[in-house]
């Protein structure tokens, strides 16, 4: 069956694709809340990221057992309308001047901790609707929703902000969750996972082991906990550069993030026939490789901007500021690109590789270890950033990038591809 002749999947599709929207209006609605209406520092920016993540650190190893208990959608659903109401939450508090970091870091655990079981939910009912054979296909649809979401949703976002202000980007946001929630409702339920009599401590053991055993898995995950890390420090400092030392603005944060949506449309459109081609190793070892450079174009912005700033209209702007600003896009497009060729063959061979029992158990795993990693990279590329300037702090997330790189470059996952995949029983 074609992926758009399953109504399941069409409506799954549907709903992830509008969250996704809403959720790259909140990326820059969030940031300018800290960085310009608050008045905050990179640090500030990455102490709230770092909020956002921490549930992974501290209940992701139990997270996939929890979704066991319950039927995916079930959680799904309710992670959904418990963010919508989250978020409506921070919008009443950003438009009466009253919310303050405490508060805002709060509101953002809670709205991670909702995150962190949905995104359990999420990566395990997928191969519930689709065959094995079609996960691929099916995941490189959906990073295509999310990329168009963030291309355009990061412009959008920056637009509203400028007009209007930003709680009512993180209302959009609201709605959002709101849309999606109600249309999982319509999307069949899916199997009811058969309940476990096995000890929580025993369960968790085996989501460890099954990642970290695993003769490709490991160097993956290893991998990855380390660009993690790079990446939060990126996720901590990008916004800061562009709204507090170039001071492009909103409009220009918004457009800046747009680039990385702009390069992923091109990275999924290309990854399934890429990892067809060369296999999913090479492809996800290729892309890694390709990131750190990306962030150094994006760290040389302010250095050409040679100390100008972008105060007034994108019109005002003096020539070292679009240089900056082009420069910051650039690096953007190539940095998204990466990722949108890496995204859909990592995750098919994540979910292919591993037995349906085990999914649940090894999604919430490794996004649990993944995820803590930006509790650690987000507020020390705040640190850096504040007491080194943002130069420094992107050079030190391009080399923590690097070694990620490297550390699955010189693995046995450089080979990786479809043979290693299970036989697949009938669906």
């Amino acid at each position: 069956m074609q992926l758009r002749r399953n109504p399941a999947f069409v409506r799954f599709w549907a709903a992830s694709s509008v969250s996704d929207f809403g959720t790259y209006l909140t990326t820059v609605a969030l940031s300018v809340l800290i960085l310009v209406t608050m008045d905050g520092t990179a640090l500030d920016q990455g102490l709230v990221n770092a909020a956002r993540w921490l549930p992974y650190l501290l209940f992701g190893l139990l997270a996939g057992i929890w979704v066991d208990r319950f039927r995916r959608r079930t959680v799904m659903i309710t992670g959904d309308l418990g963010r919508a109401t989250i978020l409506a939450v921070l919008c009443l508090l950003g438009a009466t001047g009253v919310i303050g970091l405490p508060a805002l870091l709060i509101l953002m655990f809670a709205f991670g901790t909702l995150a962190l079981m949905s995104d359990a939910a999420y990566q395990s009912f997928l191969p519930q609707l689709v065959p094995r054979s079609q996960l691929v296909r099916a995941n490189a649809r959906l990073q295509q929703s999310e990329t168009v979401a963030q291309t355009s949703g990061g412009a959008v976002a920056g637009g509203i902000v400028a007009l209007l202000s930003a709680p009512f980007a993180l209302l959009l946001d609201a709605a959002s969750y709101l849309f999606s929630g109600l249309t999982l409702l319509t999307v069949p339920a899916g199997d009811r996972p058969a309940r476990s009599t096995t000890p929580v401590r025993t369960r968790i053991a085996e989501g460890l082991r099954w990642i970290y055993g695993h003769r490709m898995l490991r160097p993956l995950a290893l991998s990855s906990h380390l660009w993690f890390i790079g990446s939060a420090m990126l996720g901590a400092v990008l916004p800061a550069l562009i709204l507090n030392d170039l001071r492009l603005g909103a409009l220009g944060l918004g457009l800046v993030l747009g680039g990385a949506g702009i390069g992923a449309v091109i990275g999924t459109t290309l990854s399934q026939r890429w990892g067809e081609r060369w296999g999913t190793g090479r492809v996800v070892v290729a892309a890694r490789l390709a990131q750190p450079p990306a962030v150094v174009v994006v760290l040389l912005a302010p250095l050409a901007a040679g100390g100008a700033t972008g105060d007034g209209s994108m019109g005002s702007w003096p020539a070292p500021v679009w240089a900056a600003f082009a420069l910051a896009v650039l690096g953007q497009v190539l940095y998204g690109c990466a990722l949108g060729a890496e995204g859909p063959v990592e995750m098919g061979y994540w979910q292919a590789v591993t037995p349906d029992a085990l999914i649940a158990r090894m999604n919430a795993t490794r996004r649990s270890v993944n995820r803590g990693m930006i509790v650690v990279g987000a507020p020390l590329g705040g640190v850096i950033a504040t007491g080194f300037g943002s130069v420094a702090a992107l050079g030190v997330a391009a080399a923590v990038m690097l070694v990620s790189a490297l550390v699955l470059a010189l693995s046995p996952f450089r080979v990786a591809s479809d043979a290693d995949f299970p036989v697949e029983a009938s669906h």
